[in-house]
């Protein structure tokens, strides 16, 4: 392993583009209508469950029940296949932050490996990254069985600290990296920025 390779590692929704990506995506798969159904669904569930018990471990972390809840209303039971409109509806949503976007091609053309890491999901986020150079990318896995889409995260929220967690692992398995970078946004990627030499917050 070569110990002088050098890390940059880049979040994608509110740093390398502008917005979140998984909101319009489950939009124009359902329909706008529906999303919102879906949408007011969790909050009614969210703010049961708190009444019922103050003390439920997962309302500590409500984006990810909210973000649970979305996608098996939404995605349980959608073909993989039959996905390709709604991602090419999110390339036109799709804005690159150009500084950013700049910032890692620089890197690239250092010879630095590049990680995109994120809490989307890996049903669009190939796409939409298709026209940046040769990069890794780890990020919120769906689970499918038989080209069927179970609503389930298959190895979990790829959000905050597990993000992290997912992070380091892969800097263990890839490492060493004699100097590291991380670029991210507030409070979101703390966690992940954790892990890098350098930090810098969008």
């Amino acid at each position: 392993m070569n110990t002088m390779q050098k890390l940059a590692v880049f979040d994608f929704d509110d740093t390398l583009v502008y917005g979140d990506s998984l909101w319009p995506f489950l939009v124009y798969v359902v329909g706008m209508p529906r999303a919102m159904m879906a949408l007011a669904e969790a909050l009614f569930l969210l703010f049961r469950r708190y009444l019922t018990n103050k003390r439920d471990p997962t309302i500590v972390d409500y984006r990810t029940f909210i973000k649970t809840h979305l996608l098996r209303r939404l995605l349980t039971g959608q073909k993989a296949d039959n996905l390709a409109a709604a991602v090419a509806k999110l390339r036109g949503w799709q804005k690159w932050n150009e500084p950013v976007r700049q910032t890692l091609l620089d890197h690239y053309n250092k010879g630095h490996k590049i990680v995109v890491v994120s809490g989307g999901l890996d049903l669009y986020l190939p796409v939409l990254l298709a026209d940046l150079p040769q990069r890794a990318l780890i990020c919120t896995r769906m689970e499918v069985k038989d080209d069927v889409l179970t609503g389930e995260m298959s190895s979990g929220n790829c959000v905050r600290a597990r993000k992290a967690e997912i992070l380091a692992n892969y800097i263990l398995k890839n490492g060493p990296f004699s100097e590291s970078w991380g670029y991210g946004n507030y409070p979101h990627d703390i966690p992940m920025l954790e892990l890098v030499d350098h930090r810098v917050i969008v």
